[in-house]
C-alpha cells in the first residue's frame, strides 16, 4: 500500500513536471506536438482527479473528529465550577467518570484517523511556506496537490492537539473533583464534630448561677473552673480555624460552599464567638467580683462608712465619699474629715515641730499605725514584693498591703481592729501625703515611707530602714537618691501645711548639710547619715519630736505645774534651769501660758521621762550656774535643739560650762567660790549625763530659736535604768562631794549673817559708782583700807545698798538650799539638808 502510493506521487510529480516543462511558444509553431502533449496532460490531469479522491476520505473523519473533540471539551468546560456541597460533587464525580469512559473509547478510532492522515501526509509532503497565489484560478495540479496536503496537515494537528487537550483536562478536572469531595467531606466532618462540642459547651453555660448569687468563698473555685473550662475548648479553636481554612481554600479554587453549608458554617463561627465572649466575660466578672468584694476587694472596706455615708470608687480604683443626706461628694473619709478638724485644736502650740509631731501622733493612733512595728511591715513589705522602691503601686496594690498589714497586727497583739476602717482611712491619708491629685497611684518608696514614719518604731530604726531604701547594693546613697528620700519624707509635714519651718519642699540645702559628714565623697554611708540624722536635722526634726511625743503621753511626773498647778504633771515636763522650783507641763509651755505677772525665763530643760536624782542635781548644778549669767550671756550663746540646714555645723550644740564673765556684787569672792560650787556641781553632772538643746520658747516677745531647751530621757542621754536605781542615782562619791559643798555653804551662810550684823559701811568710789558696780573684787589689803577709810566718812546710802545686796546673797542661799533640800527626796539626804541648814 505504501509502496503503490508512492508510485502515485512519483507519477504525478512527473505529470506536473511535465506540464511545467511545455514549451507554448514551440506549440504555436508545431501544433501536432503541441495537441499531443494537451492529450498528455488531461489524461494526467483525470489521474490526478482520482488522486485526490483518496485524501478526501481523510478530510471527512478528520473534521467529524475535530467537531466532536470540541463538542467533548465545550462538555467539560459546562461542568465547572463545582458546587460546595459533598452530595453533588459527588454525583458530578459520577457523571465525570462516564464522560471519560467515552472519551476513552473514542479514542482507538481518533488514533487510526491520526495515523492515516500521517501517512498520507509522508506520501505527499509539501512546502511549509504557502504559496501567495494559490488561491487563483490558474493553480497548477502541483500546487493544488501542495493545498491539498497541507490541509490534511492542519486537520490532523488541530485534531491531535485537540484529543490532547480534552485527555489532560479530563484528569485534572477528575483530580480537582476528587480534591474538592474530600475537602467537602472533611468540611462537614469537622462542622458536625464543632456542632456537637457547641451543643455540649453550650449545655455547661446554660448551667452558669448568676455571679451575684454565688458566695463570696467560692469565687476562686468559680474562677479556675471556668479557666479550665475555657482551656478545654482550646481544641475547639483549632477545629473553627480549619473548618474556616477550607472553606477558604475552596474559595481560591472557584468552589463555593452551597447555602446549607454556608449557612452551617456560618452559626458554627457565630456560636463559637458567643462561646468565647461568654467564657471571657464570665471569668472577667469573676475576677471582678474576687476583687471587689473578696478577701482582698475594696468592697469589704464599704462598711467603713455608716448612713448616710456611701463609699464610691473612682475609675482609677481611688475611693470617695458620697453624703446622701446633704448631695455632697468629698475624697476625704468621714471619719478622717473628722480626725483633721481635732487637729485644728493643735493650732494653738507655738512651735512647729512640737504641732507637727503632736497632730501626727493624732494621725499615727487613729490610723493605728502605732501598734505596727517597723518588722512586721517588712515582713509584709517583703511578700508583696515592694523591695523595688521605684516600683509603682495602684490602689487595688495599697489596699492589698495594708490588709494583711492590719490582719497580721491582729494575729500578732491578739487584738481586735477595725481592718475595714483602718485601711480605708490609713489609704486615705497615704493619698493625702502622695497622691493629692487623685491618680491612683504612688511609688513604692512613697508607701514605704510613710508607714515607716507613722510605725511604733525607735527613730534610729527608722532613719536606717529608710536610708537603706535608697542606698546601692554597697550600703552607699549619692545625694540624688537622698534628696528623694528627703523628699519623700517632707511630703509628710507639708500635708499638714507645717513644710515652711522645716526648710520648704527645696531639700538641696538638707542634702548638702548631710553630705558635709561624707568627708567630700560622692556618697556617704548609713552610719554617716544616722550622725547627721542623730542631730535632729531641720528637715527631720519632727520625726524625732514624734518619737518623745509618744514616749511622753504615758509618763507623769511627781510635781506641781508652776503655771496652772496640776499636780502630777502628765506629758512633758518643762523646768527652767534659770530659776529655782519651776516645772511648767507641757500644755502651758506649747501654748505659751505663764502664771500672773511672770514669764518663764531661759533656758528650759525637758523631760519626757520621770526625772532620776541625778537628773535632778544636774538640774540644780545648771541653775545654780545660770543664776549668775546676764542676759548677754544668753545672747552671745545662742543654741539650737536641732540643726537648721541654713548654718550647718555653725552652732554649737553641746553647752559649755566655761564660767563667762558676770557682774561682780559686793562680796565678790563670796559669789565667786559659790561659782565655783556651781561648776564642781556641773563637773559632777558631766560625768552622769548629757543632753541636746532645743530652740524653744513659751516667751510671746521671742522667737522660737531665742530661747535654750533641752530635752532628756533614758532613751537618748543613758541605758535605761529602774525606778529603785532612779532614787538611789546618786553615788556615795557624789554625795561627799555634796556634803562637802553643803558644808561650804553653812559657813557662807554664817559669814553673810554676820554682815548684816556688823559690816561697817564701804566707802564710795572716787567716779561715784555705787558697790554695786561691774568692778572685779578688791584684794584683802584694799578691803581693810577701804574699811578703815570708811569708817571716818560714813556714807549711809551705800551702807544701805550693801546691806541690801548681802540680804539679796543670803536670800539667794536659803533659796538655793532649799531647793537641794527638795532635789533629794529620800530620808537620809533630807536629814544632811536639815543638818545643814537647820
Amino acid at each position: 500500500m505504501l509502496c503503490s502510493n508512492y508510485c502515485i506521487y512519483e507519477f504525478s510529480t512527473k505529470i506536473s513536471q511535465c506540464i511545467e516543462n511545455i514549451d507554448y511558444k514551440n506549440a504555436l509553431d508545431n501544433p501536432e506536438c503541441w495537441i499531443s502533449e494537451c492529450w498528455i496532460s488531461e489524461t494526467l490531469l483525470a489521474r490526478l482527479e482520482a488522486f485526490s479522491d483518496h485524501s478526501g476520505k481523510l478530510q471527512v473523519p478528520l473534521q467529524e473528529i475535530i467537531d466532536w473533540l470540541s463538542q467533548k471539551d465545550e462538555e467539560l468546560s459546562a461542568q465547572l465550577p463545582l458546587r460546595g456541597d459533598a452530595l453533588l460533587v459527588q454525583q458530578e464525580k459520577e457523571r465525570h467518570a462516564t464522560f471519560m469512559e467515552e472519551v476513552k473509547s473514542r479514542g482507538p478510532y481518533i488514533y487510526s484517523v491520526l495515523e492515516s492522515a500521517q501517512a498520507f501526509l509522508t506520501q505527499h509532503p509539501f512546502e511549509e511556506v504557502e504559496d501567495s497565489n494559490s488561491d487563483s484560478k490558474d493553480v497548477s495540479p502541483r500546487h493544488r496537490i501542495q493545498n491539498i496536503s497541507r490541509f490534511v496537515w492542519k486537520q490532523a494537528t488541530v485534531a491531535s492537539e485537540l484529543w490532547e487537550k480534552l485527555t489532560a483536562r479530563c484528569v485534572d478536572q477528575h483530580r480537582h473533583i476528587e480534591r474538592t469531595l474530600e475537602q467537602l467531606l472533611e468540611i462537614k466532618g469537622t462542622m458536625e464534630e464543632l456542632s456537637t462540642t457547641l451543643n455540649q459547651a453550650e449545655s455547661v453555660r446554660e448551667t452558669w448561677e448568676p455571679i451575684g448569687d454565688l458566695f463570696i468563698d467560692s469565687l476562686p473555685e468559680h474562677i479556675q473552673a471556668t479557666k479550665l473550662f475555657k482551656e478545654e475548648l482550646s481544641p475547639m479553636k483549632d477545629g473553627v480555624k480549619l473548618v474556616n481554612d477550607l472553606a477558604h481554600q475552596l474559595a481560591i479554587s472557584d468552589v463555593h460552599l452551597s447555602m446549607e453549608n454556608s449557612r452551617a458554617l456560618e452559626q458554627i463561627n457565630t456560636r463559637w464567638k458567643q462561646l468565647q465572649v461568654s467564657i471571657n466575660d464570665r471569668l472577667k466578672h469573676l475576677q471582678d467580683a474576687h476583687r471587689d468584694f473578696g478577701p482582698g476587694s475594696q468592697h469589704f472596706l464599704s462598711s467603713s462608712v455608716q448612713v448616710p455615708w456611701e463609699r464610691a470608687i473612682s475609675p482609677n480604683k481611688v475611693p470617695y465619699y458620697i453624703n446622701h443626706q446633704a448631695q455632697t461628694t468629698c475624697w476625704d473619709h468621714p471619719k478622717m474629715t473628722e480626725l483633721y478638724q481635732t487637729l485644728a485644736e493643735l493650732n494653738n502650740i507655738k512651735f512647729s515641730a512640737y504641732r507637727t509631731a503632736m497632730k501626727l501622733r493624732r494621725v499615727q493612733k487613729a490610723l493605728r499605725l502605732d501598734m505596727v512595728t517597723l518588722p512586721t511591715a517588712l515582713e509584709v513589705f517583703n511578700e508583696h514584693e515592694l523591695q523595688p522602691s521605684d516600683h509603682v503601686m495602684d490602689v487595688v496594690e495599697v489596699i492589698h498591703c495594708l490588709t494583711a498589714l492590719y490582719e497580721r497586727l491582729e494575729e500578732e497583739r491578739g487584738i481586735l481592729v477595725n481592718v475595714p476602717l483602718c485601711v480605708d482611712m490609713t489609704l486615705n491619708w497615704l493619698l493625702n501625703v502622695f497622691d493629692s491629685g487623685r491618680s491612683g497611684k504612688m511609688r513604692a518608696l512613697s508607701f514605704k515611707t510613710g508607714i515607716a514614719c507613722l510605725c511604733g518604731t525607735e527613730v534610729k530604726e527608722k532613719f536606717q530602714y529608710l536610708f537603706g531604701q535608697v542606698a546601692n547594693p554597697s550600703g552607699l546613697c549619692d545625694q540624688r537618691h537622698l534628696g528623694v528620700l528627703l523628699h519623700e519624707a517632707i511630703q509628710v509635714p507639708r500635708q499638714l501645711g507645717e513644710v515652711a519651718a522645716f526648710g520648704g519642699s527645696n531639700v538641696e540645702p538638707s542634702v548638702r548639710s548631710c553630705f558635709r559628714f561624707g568627708n567630700g565623697k560622692p556618697s556617704i554611708e548609713a552610719a554617716q547619715f544616722l550622725e547627721w540624722a542623730n542631730l535632729e536635722p531641720q528637715s527631720m526634726v519632727w520625726l524625732a519630736v514624734l518619737h518623745r511625743v509618744t514616749i511622753a503621753e504615758q509618763v507623769k511626773h511627781q510635781t506641781k505645774c508652776s503655771v496652772c498647778r496640776q499636780c502630777p504633771i502628765k506629758g512633758f515636763r518643762y523646768r527652767s534651769l534659770k530659776q529655782f522650783n519651776v516645772d511648767i507641763c507641757q500644755t502651758c509651755f506649747l501654748t505659751g501660758r505663764a502664771s500672773k505677772g511672770n514669764k518663764l525665763h531661759y533656758p528650759i530643760m525637758e523631760y519626757y521621762t520621770p526625772t532620776t536624782s541625778s537628773e535632778n542635781m544636774r538640774d540644780f548644778a545648771t541653775t545654780l550656774k545660770n543664776k549668775f549669767r546676764s542676759k548677754q550671756y544668753f545672747s552671745k550663746h545662742p543654741q539650737r535643739g536641732y540643726l537648721p540646714v541654713q548654718s550647718v555645723l555653725e552652732a554649737d550644740f553641746i553647752e559649755t560650762y566655761v564660767p563667762a564673765s558676770s557682774p561682780m556684787l559686793p562680796h565678790a569672792d563670796t559669789h565667786s567660790r559659790i561659782e565655783h560650787f556651781a561648776s564642781r556641781l556641773a563637773e559632777m553632772e558631766s560625768q552622769n549625763s548629757s543632753f541636746y538643746n532645743d530652740s524653744l520658747s513659751p516667751d510671746d516677745s521671742l522667737d522660737e530659736d531665742q530661747y535654750l531647751l533641752r530635752h532628756s530621757s533614758p532613751i537618748t542621754d543613758r541605758e535605761p535604768v529602774c525606778s529603785q536605781e532612779a532614787q538611789d542615782g546618786t553615788s556615795g562619791d557624789d554625795k561627799g562631794e555634796l556634803e562637802k559643798i553643803l558644808a561650804h555653804l553653812e559657813d557662807e551662810n554664817r559669814v553673810l549673817r554676820s554682815h548684816l550684823l556688823f559690816q561697817p559701811p564701804a566707802d564710795a568710789k572716787g567716779d561715784g559708782s555705787t558697790a554695786s558696780s561691774l568692778a572685779p573684787s578688791p584684794h584683802p589689803s584694799e578691803e581693810s583700807q577701804l574699811k578703815e577709810k570708811d569708817s571716818n566718812t560714813p556714807n549711809t546710802e551705800t551702807t544701805d545698798e550693801v546691806g541690801m545686796s548681802t540680804q539679796d546673797v543670803s536670800l539667794c542661799l536659803e533659796d538655793i538650799m532649799e531647793k537641794m533640800r527638795n532635789a533629794f527626796p529620800n530620808s537620809e539626804e533630807r536629814h544632811v539638808f536639815q543638818h545643814v541648814y537647820g
